[in-house]
């Protein structure tokens, strides 16, 4: 099963999320616009700015995993610009 590791911005939070998802993405993003508990649940604004595509979850994961790590707003638009 194909899979993806994302992020998505919102202006009015200056935040980026990162993530994956198995699933298609537009309907992802449309679920973090959505009101619900949890990180992106408080604003409606998620733009998806970076996609990546990997054959399977693990893989998508790891890439997950991998950037998160870095904790670093300047690295992740780095990798967007890029």
């Amino acid at each position: 099963m194909a899979c993806s590791f994302y992020i998505p911005f919102s202006k009015s939070k200056e935040k980026f999320y990162v993530g994956h998802t198995c699933e298609e993405i537009q309907e992802r993003i449309r679920k973090h616009n959505s009101n619900h508990k949890g990180f992106t649940g408080s604003e409606a604004d998620w733009k998806l700015v970076f996609i990546e595509n990997y054959p399977d979850k693990s893989s998508a994961y790891a890439r997950e995993r991998a950037v998160k790590s870095w904790k670093s707003k300047k690295k992740i638009e780095k990798l967007i610009k890029h």
